[in-house]
């Protein structure tokens, strides 16, 4: 696919994003318009379950925030990477049941002295929650999202072309406990031979302990199809603790959370072989 296309695709998917995020940016001058939006995002809120989002596994609630998470890769050899942002970012949700994510480019940090520091690809997302129930009904959730990674890293932190990434999310609650599982692909646009294609199954087990407090454990599988790891396949395990919606507004309308968690290797063949991670968000 040329280069024409691989460009096309990824300023639709921008487009998008800017167009659900202008009426955000204009909401301070029209006090209708913002109470009217407030009460939209409210009622597609409440039709959906309140679970702590996970470390790993893509969250399939669609909600405002923003987040940055920090992720420490230890690499074959020993050297290790920071990963600072991970391709997280601000989450809106312009429209009922539709929610978009802008992601700035993550800035990644090498042991290695050998390999350059730099700058990651901006990512967008646009994600559509098929069906929603709370906690008091069904408790349960069905979504569906597509993304796309534009290669505007330098210095191999990024990728050479533009990819895209469709997944289908679902959710099931019982009392104090939820299990999500999330299954998408990595597309690339262009040089497919070159990265080969990957197939991303997640899943995880949540406890909600205490008001604030959840427990969890993920497994995160990724199958290559294609590229340098053809035909091989890595499994993580991913215990985490999620402290979740934590008031810092007297109103109680903007919440923090604050999660921690490590990637540890469960198949013999792995990218990295164990990765803490620690994430922040702040909803609003």
């Amino acid at each position: 696919m040329n280069c024409t296309l691989q460009r096309s695709i990824c300023s639709s998917v921008l487009i998008l994003c800017v167009t659900g995020s202008l009426g955000v940016l204009r909401a301070p001058a029209q006090g209708a318009w913002i109470k009217g939006y407030e009460a939209r995002l409210k009622a597609t809120l409440a039709e959906q379950p309140h679970w702590a989002t996970p470390l790993v596994t893509t969250n399939p609630r669609v909600e405002e925030d923003i987040r940055v998470d920090f992720v420490r890769e230890s690499l074959a050899g020993g050297q290790k990477s920071w990963n600072y942002g991970n391709t997280k970012g601000l989450q809106v949700v312009p429209f009922r049941r539709i929610e978009l994510r802008f992601s700035p480019p993550p800035f990644i940090i090498h042991s290695d002295p050998h390999v350059e520091d730099g700058f990651g690809d901006v990512a967008l997302r646009a994600k559509v929650r098929l069906y929603g129930s709370s906690e008091e009904h069904r408790n349960a959730i069905v979504t569906a999202l597509l993304g796309a990674n534009v290669p505007t890293g330098k210095s191999g932190n990024g990728s050479c072309c533009a990819i895209l990434t469709p997944t289908l999310e679902a959710g099931k609650g019982w009392g104090r406990m939820d299990a999500i599982t999330s299954l998408g692909g990595s597309l690339p646009v262009s040089n497919t031979a070159g990265l080969g294609r990957q197939m991303v199954w997640n899943n995880a087990v949540q406890y909600h302990a205490t008001h604030y407090l959840w427990m969890e454990t993920e497994i995160n599988t990724t199958a290559y199809y294609g590229g340098k790891n053809d035909s091989k396949t890595q499994t993580f395990t991913t215990p985490g603790v999620i402290a979740s919606r934590i008031p810092i507004s007297r109103s109680g309308k903007i919440v923090m959370s604050l999660s921690v968690g490590e990637q540890i290797a469960l198949t013999h063949f792995n990218t990295y072989n164990h990765s803490p991670i620690y994430s922040f968000r702040l909803r609003f």
